[in-house]
């Protein structure tokens, strides 16, 4: 789960919660893009292969 403190106005929580997960992947946020869930509190991101053993080592932990 990512957390932040931006409010939920004009798609600012959503940026900062795209920024956040990029940032614990190491990959560029202009790499980590939205598919589902603008307005939802659940999101479904797309994440490039370049971070896909990020990803995988953050699911062990």
């Amino acid at each position: 789960m990512i957390a932040v403190t931006a409010p939920a106005v004009e798609g600012r929580a959503t940026e900062a919660a795209l920024h956040a997960l990029a940032k614990a992947l190491g990959c560029p946020t202009r790499r980590v893009t939205l598919v589902t869930g603008a307005a939802s509190r659940t999101k479904v991101v797309d994440v490039p292969d370049a971070c896909a053993q990020a990803v995988a080592g953050l699911l062990e932990a």
